[in-house]
């Protein structure tokens, strides 16, 4: 009764059967027998799971549903949103991950058994791993007029995401013990008006959720509690892209290496909880996290939980207006606050004592978070932010800006390369800070490390070069911390002395305090670019296609992709949404670029498809002619989203000849479908002539020489950019004379 309670779209059914969306809306059509709506719209209606289960396998359309599919769509389908079934998934997969026992003993009677029996066990469990006692009693509060009692519902609503009443307080049962306080006074009771991120749900609330805990069990049973829990919130986070902003591993691994080795490290504004993932877990450690999102709080707490052994202490709430910690001095921060928030509580925090380096402006939000970062830093400590490059320059930010230098709390900023983080399009900023501790060990002549990493801008959308921005920033800034001082580096990283600073902008853009690369050789370097590029131009003269004699439209007999699909004459693949760590993934804009695979994808357990030698990809969206053949150079990259791989039999097809005819611009135009701002081709409607294998050769072999001569034209293309490009620098910065 309750796994039909577990709904279902007409895109997750197609996905369930492997077709198109078209297909199922021809199955409605033609089928009277076809499951009726039980919820949605007219336009986007919704099914129950069970029941199209049933459905498909009467039809002999599905022999049985993978568990990582029937997990994800009673996930997706659950009637109080995604976000609460993967709070419930991540409360079960905790014990099943500390306590498998009283799991399975739970697990071993009906659904309502199980329900009734979780809440005691899962208790015990949050009580230890996020340092709460048992969340489920009732409690009381005051209210305006009285006093009144409040259930567990509230809160647990309050994680899952669902509205609770404004007024009513967390229970004081949910802080630490009292021993614990006498022990660590670092440790305060949080405020009224914050709440912990993660509550023991109650029977009632877990009933519906059973079908899906056991399914997530089961999941476990082969995954692992970690992976599973990593899998489905993974996938959710990318079915949800425009909702959250991400921070990319490598950032995150960035940032906490800069940080340094910490017992108790904060994140203010802990999104999806990439930062404190990122840092070496101790088991003495202690993780404290806040968002204002309930759901979000709640969901980072439990990965957090999953991932390491270390406490985690997460709350709700606005760090900025209801600072859960505020108590706490941490020896490491970590935060990718919110960019560009005119709302963060300029009117109601004129006077917070936070505010030590100066009142931010209402539209320096980001200097707001930068001296709530301080405040909850022990003495000495480390904060990383990210930050938006505007706020190293805008003037009403100039004066705190100065203050940071002054006082020595300011220690280094970094300028990433384009694309490393949202929003792609600007290169953000990672500033250093550190708590000022004995006045009389600052430095004389205090210096601040400006590091410029632009030049790691990787091509595409593939992202920088990582590898290279992380051992130039760590090397850099070791070498700073170290010797208090660094030895200039042009056009990568300087020293630059506060005084120097200081004045009427202080603008902390790094660029404009670095010296310009060394350029001794540049004269060199470009005779050598139009060596290359004179090569280049001659091998492409020598691939020029031969003038092409007249010749009557051809009448073959024609078939399409599609049927050579059914007919096993190749295999048809989509990309996917999940890679593999270090495997590179060859995207939409490598292959209509012709460049190297460049992109990455979240890891996950999804059974990525790996190109071969030999194979075809199409790119699906853009409305361009372009079909890729697989060399030993790209075979192995992970195929990224909105890519089509076909993979012909050899003895039946040439992919020379199959990626050739391909990209015919009529045969495109008439596989593709429009929509009011985007162009989509069918690849199963393209069209192939019927020839026997060894005329597919002979259009095969010309096929290949005019790839060759596209590949040539572009690297032409490429080094005539970069000589231009040179030329105008060495004529401008007076390395190369008019004459």
């Amino acid at each position: 009764m309750q796994d039909n309670a577990t709904e279902v779209t007409a895109a997750g059914i197609a996905r369930l059967a492997g077709v198109g969306r078209a297909a199922v809306s021809n199955w409605r059509r033609r089928h009277a027998d076809f499951p009726r709506p039980v919820g949605g719209t007219e336009t986007s209606p919704s099914f129950a799971l069970a029941e199209v289960e049933a459905w498909l396998r009467k039809q002999g359309k599905l022999a049985e549903v993978p568990l990582r599919e029937r997990v994800w769509q009673q996930l997706t389908g659950h009637p109080e949103g995604p976000v609460t079934a993967l709070v419930h998934a991540g409360c079960a997969l905790l014990l099943i991950h500390e306590r498998p026992t009283d799991w399975l003993e739970a697990a071993s009677g009906s659904d309502e058994r199980l329900a009734a029996m979780l809440p005691g066990a899962l208790d015990q469990v949050i009580a230890l791993r996020f340092g709460v006692n048992g969340s489920r009693r009732v409690h009381r509060r005051r209210v305006a007029g009285g006093a009144g009692v409040v259930n567990s519902a509230d809160a647990v609503n309050t994680a899952a995401g669902v509205n609770t009443p404004p007024d009513v307080n967390p229970p004081s049962a949910v802080n630490p013990p009292a021993a614990a306080h006498a022990a660590a006074p670092v440790h305060p009771a949080p405020p009224a008006h914050t709440a912990p991120a993660v509550h023991t749900p109650s029977g009632p609330q877990l009933l519906p959720s059973t079908p899906l805990l056991r399914g997530v069990a089961e999941l476990a049973a082969d995954r692992g509690a970690r992976g599973t829990f990593e899998f489905l919130l993974g996938r959710y986070l990318d079915a949800n892209p425009r909702q959250y902003t991400l921070t990319p591993a490598e950032l995150a691994q960035l940032m906490a290496e800069l940080a340094g080795p910490a017992r108790t490290v904060l994140d203010p504004a802990c999104g999806t909880g990439a930062l404190p993932r990122a840092v070496d877990s101790r088991p003495d450690q202690e993780l404290y996290v806040q968002d204002s999102a309930p759901g979000l709080a709640a969901l980072t707490a439990l990965r957090l939980a999953l991932h390491s052994r270390a406490t985690v202490r997460g709350a709700v709430g606005d760090s900025l207006r209801a600072d859960a910690h505020p108590g706490l001095r941490a020896d490491a921060v970590l935060c990718h606050p919110p960019f560009n928030e005119r709302n963060w509580g300029h009117d109601e925090l004129a006077y917070d004592p936070r505010w030590e380096y100066g009142f931010p402006a209402r539209t320096e939000s980001e200097l707001a978070w930068v001296q709530h970062a301080l405040a909850r830093l022990a003495d000495g400590g480390t904060a990383v932010l990210l930050m938006p490059p505007a706020a190293a320059s805008r003037r009403s930010g100039r004066r705190i800006r100065a203050d940071l230098l002054r006082r020595g709390a300011l220690r280094a900023v970094v300028a990433l390369p384009v694309g490393a983080a949202p929003p792609y399009n600007i290169p953000l900023h990672v500033w250093v800070l550190r708590r000022p501790g004995n006045p009389a060990a600052q430095p004389a002549q205090p210096e601040v490390l400006l590091v410029d990493t632009g030049r790691f801008a990787g091509e595409g959308r593939g992202g920088p070069d990582w590898q290279a921005v992380r051992g130039a920033v760590l090397d850099t800034w070791q070498a700073f911390a170290r010797a208090e001082g660094l030895d200039e580096r042009p056009g990568l990283a300087r020293a630059v002395p506060v005084i120097e600073l200081l004045d009427d902008d202080v603008d902390l853009s790094p660029a404009r305090h670095l010296p310009p690369p060394a350029t001794a050789d540049g004269a060199e370097q470009l005779t050598a670019v139009r060596e290359r590029l004179g090569e280049t131009l001659r091998l492409a003269a020598a691939l020029t296609p031969p003038p092409a004699d007249p010749a009557s439209p051809a009448r073959w007999p024609l078939t399409t992709v599609g049927e050579l699909a059914r007919g096993g004459a190749l295999t048809m693949r989509t990309g996917g949404n999940g890679g593999h760590a270090r495997v590179p993934v060859l995207t939409d804009h490598d292959v209509l670029a012709g460049t190297a695979p460049s992109g990455s994808l979240p890891e996950s357990d999804e059974e990525a498809v790996l190109t071969e030698r030999g194979d075809i990809v199409v790119p699906v969206l853009g409305g361009g002619s372009v079909a890729r053949v697989i060399d030993d150079a790209t075979a192995g990259a992970v195929l990224g989203r909105n890519l089509v791989l076909l993979r012909p039999d050899p003895r039946a097809l040439d992919p020379w000849f199959v990626a050739g005819f391909l990209r015919g611009t009529a045969n495109n135009r008439q596989a593709s479908s429009y929509a009011s701002t985007a162009t989509r081709l069918d690849v199963r409607r393209l069209q192939l002539p019927r020839l026997a294998l060894h005329e597919q050769r002979c259009y095969g072999a010309r096929f290949l020489a005019l790839d060759e001569f596209e590949r040539t034209l572009r690297q032409a293309g490429r080094l005539g950019e970069q000589l231009v490009r040179g030329m105008y620098d060495g004529l401008t910065d007076g390395t190369v004379t008019p004459e």
